[in-house]
């Protein structure tokens, strides 16, 4: 008879751990290159306890820092409204980590490649991807050898402006994730779909698309979805009109109208539109680094945490769910 108590008894605590139990995630996005950025969120999971994170897109960095070779060990470049001129290791060495810090990519050229470079867009091109490459590994191979030993796995759907060179990558890694097209279960519960593709912008970058096409590549992982009212959206891009896509409204030539103080939706229609239909129980978005904040679409809670990369700091939201509703939530700075 005590026996059977006892099993009654843990049978009992187990479900009641079970309806306790919160999943809590950690989601950031927009890091574009940013190195000190990506090391903070891999290392973000143990300090804040969470299950899982959550990388919205734009991982990388948007151009290449040459650092020219001037003779007798000098290397030169411009960057952030500097001209730096470094010889010791040790200073040369500092000038990279200061770029890759500020999500860009250095390169040592000599003249003749800089020339190179300078009269070839095609060739400038591959330069870049190939910095793009190389740097990814490193930061999976960081990814891997810091999350070893725990559960923890980050999830990344690559963003409009990642080059489709870098998808091959993640096949490689053991704890970074290419969720792009697919509905993860993230705690048997809960499901998120996933996707970085954006509408048109104009830069044209290399994940964009219509209205129209955007709509039906995330429509048609909603059918996977076991529930929907308690999935998670991960697009990147926010709903038109959410308040959490409000940019600078630019001129012809892409230059901000009154120094960026006028501002306009430039979020997806197709996304507002399919939040709306299908009210999953979180969105996660970025996209628009000027944008961050918290709304609720119907009953849908949507999220940007915006992005401040290019100083290096990681912004988040820390969110916890449990059996269909968000829990707590809160934006995090570090």
């Amino acid at each position: 008879m005590a026996t059977l108590i006892w099993r009654a008894l843990a049978s009992h605590w187990a479900l009641a751990q079970r309806e306790r139990r919160m999943t809590k995630l950690f989601f950031v996005t927009d890091v574009h290159g940013s190195e000190r950025c990506w090391k903070k969120l891999v290392n973000a999971g143990k300090f804040y306890g969470v299950d899982l994170m959550v990388l919205g897109g734009d991982m990388t960095g948007k151009g290449v820092i040459t650092l020219v070779d001037h003779g007798d060990g000098v290397y030169k470049a411009d960057f952030m409204g500097r001209n730096w001129s470094v010889k010791s290791t040790e200073e040369i060495e500092e000038l990279e980590r200061y770029i890759r810090t500020n999500g860009f990519y250095p390169c040592r050229v000599g003249q003749n490649q800089l020339k190179e470079m300078q009269g070839s867009p095609e060739y400038a091109a591959k330069m870049f991807e190939n910095c793009v490459v190389e740097t990814l590994k490193s930061w999976l191979e960081y990814a891997d050898q810091k999350l070893e030993g725990t559960d923890l796995y980050i999830y990344v759907a690559p963003g409009n402006d990642d080059e489709f060179a870098i998808d091959p990558l993640f096949e490689r890694s053991k704890r970074v994730v290419n969720s792009e097209g697919r509905v993860i279960d993230m705690d048997g519960e809960h499901e998120m779909l996933s996707t970085g593709y954006s509408n048109p912008t104009p830069w044209k970058t290399p994940r964009e698309e219509s209205e129209e096409n955007l709509k039906a590549r995330i429509e048609k992982m909603i059918p996977i979805i076991k529930n929907v009212p308690a999935a998670v959206f991960a697009i990147h891009v926010p709903p038109y009109g959410s308040g959490l896509d409000e940019a600078p409204v630019l001129d012809e030539n892409l230059i901000p109208q009154q120094a960026g103080m006028s501002r306009a939706p430039v979020g997806s229609t197709a996304v507002h539109e399919l939040i709306t239909k299908y009210q999953p129980l979180l969105g996660l978005h970025g996209h628009i680094h000027e944008s961050k904040g918290a709304q609720k679409l119907g009953r849908t809670l949507c999220v940007n945490p915006g992005s401040e990369y290019a100083d290096g700091t990681l912004l988040g939201y820390v969110i916890e769910i449990q059996k269909g509703k968000v829990r707590t939530y809160f934006p995090t700075s570090g």
